[in-house]
């Protein structure tokens, strides 16, 4: 028989995408591979093909062979979006969706629409027109997809901010755009990617050959993912058979053995060389029911082990462990298995066979890893008390008696009546109904009662054992044969029923608590949700706890009001910091009434929940306890949820709170700045008729510069925050510049003696020399209004082998111990340092143009006397030794 069917879920996602467009994606590592210029290549090949093919938008960043592309394509005009009072243009959704083309070409997937836009991000623009029916065109690199974000940041040290979700590119057909970093390296110093300045800054940060490789690599492995994920689709939904093994797919399949972890490990190890996706099974067979407490313990570890470290876990009621892991890896499309193989003796592997062997020569396409498994010294004492309930119970064996002894006294009647010759089938009655409600073993003893008893009364001589005739003896053969075999079929479909039950009865509280958990959006609901069901379903005692702070707090429990002893509360407190369950029934603080088990994701515990009972039994049963743990996983994924929704609602209002204060920064500096231009050069323009006077006229003209430089201050933060600093490097000479800013700031300086300590062979320091004057600037600036009146201020500088310091040093109340990195902060002021008072932006700005042009900034208290310290460090990179002459 084949089995082989379209899988209904895969049909249904196909029948979703029908009537909708089509996306394609241009993939590359990233900028200037080459992704817009091969999506005009293959659009222009489509549009001589007879396709309607219009661009929507397409940023060519003034690449002249980009530009040649775009000629001979029609081009949507964009739409004029007002923002800060500049126009911007963005795509127009509806003169696309008015125009209808076949083909829509749209540049940069993942970019950021302007505010006011009608969607926030360019993705969504995209999933309107494709659901008009129109086919998308788009470009995107590898480091704006939102799962690779973090992994991305962790080696270029860039973190990328507008991103999209996978889910974008799950259905998009894609093609990865791909040359060798050594010829972008090449392109990026020719100048066709970025503007020569831009170039080499690039080369010395995220375009180093190492990022560029591991981005190509990210590249190409999300492509090999995404092109297998839609071939698994298209082979369920269309009913195609095989592997196609094009990428690995690992399953492990794991048992109550206690050497299961170490296949679990194995099988992590396995998939993270192959950087391959991996199931965890477990094969549910009618010997599961025989499982003792010890053994449902260890397979139940042994799953939450394997979704702890990333699997995927599934449990499959199967008739046999062989027809269910191989109709499981042939579901999965599995390229490898890892299996393992327990020290069984000879005369078990002739009852049985191997299940190892068996799976080797009837997988044929599938690799087979097996490992050894432990063998556990006290394994056949708990199967002999296992299988001590097995036999069956004695209301089981008296209604079997019973109906058998019915049987007899009704064939009697009937037999009395005549001969009947076939009144011996009667007995098969008594056998089925044993067998299917009270199990195999029950069965087959009522065989055996119903062979005796038709023997006894109905065989002649009756009332005796003695079978005369030889016929039938063979009937009464044939009828004990006949019954074990029906019993042992009747058990069997007895035993599946009752499989079936039970995983149905499962699944549906997993599913019934996972649709409770995805319209829960607050911890107290959630923990309210968790121990009200979790109490229901295995009727016990249940208590949620979280972290507060530097103790653990009670968030919900059921019954309402219960509180932790001393002892339970240090248990709870070992699982949380040991991520490890603790009480009663675990291997920790076994005196406890509670059973605590770590609720988490990732490997990072989020809460503590605990389970006891009211009559002192053990809190769960140990079938009972892959349930628990399923639904402690779902708790521990719906606690992640929501702690991410919370900090992107704390992120949208910060950044909102953020562009609130840029903009008022901006339009208040920008409406100061042209009357103090005014006010100043009026004030330069004055001449003082007397002594008075022009004493007058020094101090306002000293305020309104001071004034001034705050303004100047304020527009500069700006900058820094809207990422709009330009730099034009340039050898520059200390001397002069710290000359240069003593000059802008003799005002300032008037009750502070100047100590300049500056070695006249200094080499010449590479930085723009108009951000390094704001920076010098804001240090002397500092230092002289923190500075105790008439103390020096001391600017010094020192070479060495790592390149150059220059500090600025005052000699005021210093730096609070542990705020050296804060200080740098913008409206930062520190209480009792030389950040009270004042706008907390001099020293915000200073860092803001030094970590541009690759300066290193410190604050440090002196070491030689009270105040604080200052220092700019470059590095041999930023050096220029003087010629000799």
């Amino acid at each position: 028989m084949n089995d082989a069917r379209p899988d209904p879920d895969a049909l249904l996602r196909a029948a979703a995408r029908e009537g909708k467009g089509r996306l394609k994606v241009f993939l590359g590592a990233a900028p200037g591979v080459g992704k817009t210029y091969e999506m005009l290549t293959d659009a222009a090949a489509r549009r001589d093909a007879g396709r309607d093919v219009v661009i929507g938008i397409v940023e060519t960043h003034g690449r002249r062979e980009t530009e040649a592309k775009v000629q001979g394509f029609e081009v949507i005009p964009r739409k004029p979006v007002d923002y800060r009072g500049h126009l911007l243009g963005e795509m127009d959704i509806d003169a696309i969706l008015a125009r209808q083309p076949d083909l829509v070409l749209v540049d940069e997937l993942a970019h950021t629409n302007a505010p006011g836009s009608r969607h926030d991000k360019r993705y969504q623009d995209v999933e309107e027109l494709l659901e008009a029916g129109i086919d998308v065109y788009s470009t995107l690199n590898i480091q704006h997809l939102e799962s690779l974000n973090d992994l991305v940041a962790s080696f270029t040290r860039v973190r990328v901010r507008e991103t999209l979700p996978d889910r974008v590119i799950e259905n998009a057909d894609l093609e990865v755009v791909d040359i060798l970093p050594d010829e972008l390296i090449e392109r990026l110093r020719e100048g066709k990617v970025y503007v020569p300045d831009e170039a080499s800054r690039a080369l010395g940060h995220f375009f180093s050959k190492s990022n560029l490789s591991a981005l190509r690599e990210l590249a190409l492995r999300r492509a090999a993912q995404a092109v297998d994920a839609q071939m698994l689709d298209y082979m369920r939904a269309n009913a195609v058979g095989g592997t196609w093994a094009v990428g690995d797919r690992l399953v492990v399949a794991i048992s109550e053995q206690p050497g299961a972890p170490e296949l679990v490990r194995a099988a992590k190890r396995l998939a993270d060389a192959l950087r391959a996706p991996w199931t965890a099974v477990h094969i549910e067979t009618p010997r599961s029911r025989t499982f003792s407490n010890a053994e449902n313990t260890q397979l139940a570890q042994t799953m939450h082990l394997a979704a702890q470290l990333g699997a995927h876990v599934a449990t499959v009621p199967a008739q046999s462990v062989l027809d269910g892991l191989t109709r499981f890896a042939a579901d999965a499309r599995a390229t490898q298995l890892i299996v393992g193989k327990s020290a069984r003796s000879r005369w078990f592997e002739l009852r049985h066979g191997s299940i190892v062997d068996r799976l080797v020569r009837e997988t044929p396409g599938l690799a087979v890893h097996v490992l050894p498994l432990e063998a556990a010294a006290s394994r056949h004492a708990l199967r002999r008390k296992a299988t001590v309930g097995v036999w069956g119970s004695a209301v089981g064996y008296g209604v079997s008696l019973g109906l058998t002894t019915l049987v007899t006294v009704l064939g009697m009647a009937m037999f009395a009546r005549g001969n009947i010759t076939n009144i011996g089938l009667l007995f098969l009655i008594p056998v089925m109904v044993a067998a299917t409600r009270f199990g195999l073993r029950t069965g087959i003893v009522t065989g055996l009662a119903s062979s005796l008893a038709y023997n006894f009364f109905f065989i002649p001589p009756t009332h005796t054992f003695t079978i005369e005739d030889p016929q039938n003896i063979i009937t009464v053969l044939v009828l004990l044969g006949v019954a074990i075999v029906s019993s042992q079929l009747a058990a069997r479909v007895r035993d599946h029923a009752l499989l079936a039950q039970a995983s149905s009865a499962q699944n549906s509280s997993l599913a019934g608590f996972a649709r409770q958990l995805t319209g829960i959006s607050s911890t107290d609901e959630l923990a309210q949700v968790l121990c009200t069901e979790v109490g229901r379903l295995l009727d016990g005692n249940t208590i949620l706890i979280v972290p507060d702070a530097q103790s653990l707090v009670v968030r919900a429990s059921s019954p309402p009001g219960y509180r932790l002893e001393m002892l339970d509360d240090a248990a709870a407190r070992w699982t949380f910091d040991n991520n490890k369950p603790a009480g009663r029934g675990s291997d920790t603080l076994t005196a406890s009434e509670w059973l605590f088990c770590p609720v988490g994701s990732a490997g990072k515990v989020l809460a503590v929940f605990g389970l006891s009972r009211s009559d002192a039994h053990a809190p769960v049963r140990s079938d009972q306890l892959p349930l628990l743990l399923s639904l402690l996983d779902q708790a521990g994924l719906a606690l992640e949820r929501i702690a991410l929704e919370t900090e992107m609602s704390g992120l949208a209002q910060v950044r909102e709170r953020d562009r609130l204060r840029h903009a008022l920064l901006s339009s208040v500096s920008h409406d100061l700045r042209t009357p103090l231009t005014t006010i100043l050069g009026s004030l330069r323009e004055i001449r003082a008729a007397s002594p008075e006077q022009e004493q007058q006229l020094l101090a306002t003209r000293s305020e309104a510069e001071r004034l001034h430089r705050f303004v100047a201050n304020l527009l500069d933060m700006v900058r820094i925050e809207a990422g709009a600093l330009h730099q034009s490097i340039e050898p520059v000479d200390l001397a002069d510049a710290v000359a240069s800013a003593v000059q802008d700031l003799k005002a300032s300086l008037r009750d502070h003696p100047l100590r300049i300590d500056l070695p006249g062979d200094l080499p010449f320091v590479l930085v723009d020399p108009q951000l390094f004057h704001h920076c010098l600037i804001n240090l002397i600036e500092n230092a002289a209004k923190y500075g105790a009146p008439d103390t020096p201020v001391t600017i010094v500088a020192q070479a060495s082998a790592n390149g150059l310091a220059l500090s600025v040093e005052d000699e005021g109340p210093g730096i609070p111990a542990g705020q050296e990195q804060r200080i740098f902060e913008t409206f930062t002021r520190i209480e009792g340092s030389d950040r009270k008072g004042g706008t907390g932006l001099g020293l915000a700005i200073v860092k803001g143009f030094a970590q541009p042009m690759g300066l290193e900034v410190e604050a440090a208290n002196r070491p030689d006397a009270r105040g604080a310290a200052f220092t700019i460090r470059f590095g041999p990179d930023h050096i220029k030794e003087l010629p000799e002459e």
